[in-house]
C-alpha cells in the first residue's frame, strides 16, 4: 500500500510540472527607497501556450515569518487594497482595474515610503489548471540622516587653567544605515563619538570636538564632515574665543644714546575683546617729565637723557582680565654699531679699535719684512759646516787613481794648520821664518821633482809613520775635479753633500 501511495504522488507531481511548463512570475530581486519617496515593485506573469486562466493575483508582505495581504486583483471581484496600505499603495496599470481586466502586469506603487514598509513582498498568481505561481522581492528602506553642527556656547572664554572643553558638536540623527563623522581643522584637539540606536531602526551619531581654548584657537575654522552611503555633507563654524591681552612693548631698539631725538614706546596688545584701558608706569620711579601719553604710546619730547633709562611697564585691560608687558631701556653716551656677529660696540670704542688694529697690522707687516730680509742674508752668508777630517788635499794634477798611498815625498819639517774659524781654512806659513812660504805664493819650477811624482791624497785623520803631519802642496792652474766635489780656497775639495749641510 505504501508503495502504491508513493507512486500516485510522484505521478501527480509530474503532471503538475508538465502543466506548468512555460509559466513564470518575473520580479526584481531587490528594491530600495528612502523614507518619504516612491518605489515600484514590478510583477509580470509569463503565460504558457496554450495560456492558462488567471483566477486571482495577490500581493503579500512577509515579515518575521508572517504574511500580510497588501492588495488583491480578481477578474470577477475587482481590485482591493487593504489597510494600512490603502492610502499609499496602488496598481500601476489601469488595465488591472477595468471590467475585463488584464492581469499579466500587476506592478504596484508605494507612495510616501515608511521605515515599516521594509520587508519581503510576494506576488502570487492563482491559475487554472496550473495552480499557484509566485515570486519575491526584498524592499529596503533607507533613512537619510539629519545633520547639524552647533557651538557649545556662542562665546568661548580662554581661562588661565588651560582646561579642555567641548567647543562644537556635530550630529547625524536618525540615519539608516548609520553615518560616519569626521572633523577637518587645523586645531590640535580631539573628537569623541557616541552612537544611539533608535526603536524605529535608525541610528544617531554624535561627535564632540574638545580643545583647550586659547588665543591661538580664536578665529579657527572647524568643519564637520558627514558621510552617508555615497553622499557627503559638510558644516563649518568659526570659533570665537575671548582671552586676556597678550602684551609687548615696541620702540626700544637698544640704541638710545644721548641727544637722540624722537624716541617713543608703544604698548601693543592682542586681545579679544579689544583692550579698553592702557596704563604706563616706571618701576622704582615715576615717568620722566618730558613724556606725553597718547592712547597706548609714550612720546619722549626733546633729546634723550640718562633720566629716560629704566624699566617701563604697560598694563592692558579688557573684559576678560589684565596683562602686563615691560621693557628695559638703557641709555648710552654714543650710538652703538653692530658687529657682523651680532655684538655691539659704542662708536668711540669702534674708532679706537680701528686705530689699534691699524697699528698692530703695521707692526706685523714690518716684522714679516724683517724676517724675510734676515732669511735672505743668512742664505748668502752660509759657509761650510762639515768636518775637516773629511777634506781631501790634492797633490799633483788630481786624485790618486791607484787607491794606495805612495812613498811620502820630502817635505819641510814643520807644516801647521791654524785653528778652525768661520773664515775659509788656509794653510799657515811654513817654517815661520824667512825660509817660510805661503802656499798660495810659492813659485814652482816646472822641472821640479815634485811635479814629476805621482799625485796622491792624505786624510788628516789617518795615522802614518811620520813624527809630524807634513804635507807638500803643489797646485796646478786647473785641477781636475769630479762633478760631485767642490774645490776650496785652501786647495782641498769636499763632497757637495758636506758643502751644503
Amino acid at each position: 500500500m505504501a508503495m502504491l501511495a508513493s507512486f500516485w504522488i510522484l505521478l501527480l507531481l509530474i503532471m503538475n510540472a508538465s502543466m506548468g511548463n512555460g509559466q513564470s512570475v518575473q520580479m526584481d530581486p531587490v528594491k530600495s527607497g528612502f523614507v518619504g519617496s516612491t518605489v515600484e515593485l514590478r510583477c509580470l506573469f509569463i503565460n504558457s501556450k496554450p495560456p492558462v486562466k488567471i483566477s486571482q493575483v495577490t500581493w503579500q508582505k512577509f515579515f518575521n515569518g508572517t504574511k500580510q495581504n497588501v492588495a488583491i486583483a480578481n477578474p470577477a471581484l475587482g481590485v482591493s487594497v487593504l489597510p494600512p496600505f490603502k492610502d499609499r499603495v496602488s496598481f500601476k496599470h489601469p488595465a488591472v482595474r477595468q471590467r475585463t481586466p488584464s492581469l499579466e502586469d500587476t506592478t504596484i506603487v508605494f507612495n510616501n515610503l515608511r521605515l515599516s514598509d521594509e520587508a519581503a513582498y510576494i506576488c502570487e498568481y492563482t491559475t487554472f489548471p496550473a495552480g499557484n505561481r509566485e515570486n519575491t522581492v526584498n524592499l529596503t528602506v533607507y533613512a537619510r540622516p539629519v545633520t547639524q553642527m552647533t557651538l557649545t556656547t556662542p562665546t568661548i572664554i580662554a581661562r588661565g587653567q588651560k582646561r579642555k572643553m567641548t567647543v562644537a558638536t556635530c550630529q547625524s540623527a536618525n540615519g539608516k544605515p548609520p553615518s560616519v563623522i569626521k572633523w577637518e581643522t587645523k586645531l590640535k584637539g580631539e573628537a569623541t563619538f557616541q552612537e544611539t540606536r533608535n526603536p524605529n531602526g535608525t541610528v544617531t551619531i554624535r561627535s564632540n570636538y574638545v580643545v583647550v581654548p586659547s588665543r591661538e584657537t580664536h578665529r579657527q575654522k572647524l568643519t564637520c564632515v558627514v558621510t552617508y552611503r555615497t553622499e557627503r555633507f559638510t558644516d563649518s563654524v568659526v570659533l570665537n574665543v575671548q582671552y586676556e591681552p597678550e602684551v609687548k612693548i615696541e620702540g626700544f631698539d637698544g640704541n638710545w644714546y644721548l641727544n637722540r631725538q624722537d624716541v617713543q614706546l608703544t604698548c601693543v596688545a592682542d586681545a579679544n575683546p579689544a583692550v579698553t584701558v592702557y596704563q604706563w608706569k616706571l618701576l622704582n620711579g615715576s615717568l620722566p617729565k618730558n613724556v606725553e601719553i597718547k592712547n597706548n604710546t609714550l612720546f619722549f619730547k626733546g633729546p634723550v637723557t640718562y633720566e629716560l633709562g629704566g624699566t617701563y611697564v604697560c598694563d592692558a585691560t579688557n573684559s576678560i582680565g589684565t596683562r602686563s608687558g615691560l621693557v628695559e631701556v638703557n641709555v648710552t653716551e654714543f650710538p652703538i654699531h653692530p658687529f657682523p656677529d651680532g655684538r655691539e660696540i659704542p662708536q668711540e670704542q669702534s674708532s679706537s679699535g680701528a686705530a689699534i688694529g691699524g697699528a698692530v697690522g703695521g707692526v706685523v707687516l714690518l716684522a714679516g719684512g724683517a724676517a724675510l730680509l734676515f732669511f735672505f742674508l743668512r742664505r748668502r752668508q752660509r759657509t761650510f759646516k762639515g768636518d775637516y777630517s773629511t777634506k781631501k788635499h790634492v797633490f799633483g794634477n788630481g786624485y790618486s787613481k791607484a787607491g794606495g798611498l805612495p812613498a811620502h815625498p820630502p817635505a819641510p819639517k814643520s807644516l801647521q794648520y791654524p785653528d778652525d774659524s768661520d773664515d775659509e781654512k788656509k794653510p799657515a806659513q811654513i817654517g815661520g821664518g824667512p825660509g817660510g812660504f805661503e802656499a798660495g805664493e810659492r813659485d814652482f819650477d816646472g822641472n821640479s821633482e815634485d811635479l814629476k811624482r805621482p799625485y796622491f791624497t792624505v786624510d788628516e785623520g789617518e795615522s802614518r809613520d811620520y813624527n809630524e803631519r807634513t804635507l807638500s802642496f803643489q797646485y796646478e792652474p786647473e785641477a781636475e775635479i769630479t762633478d760631485d766635489m767642490v774645490s776650496q780656497t785652501d786647495g782641498s775639495v769636499i763632497s757637495k753633500k758636506e758643502w751644503y749641510v
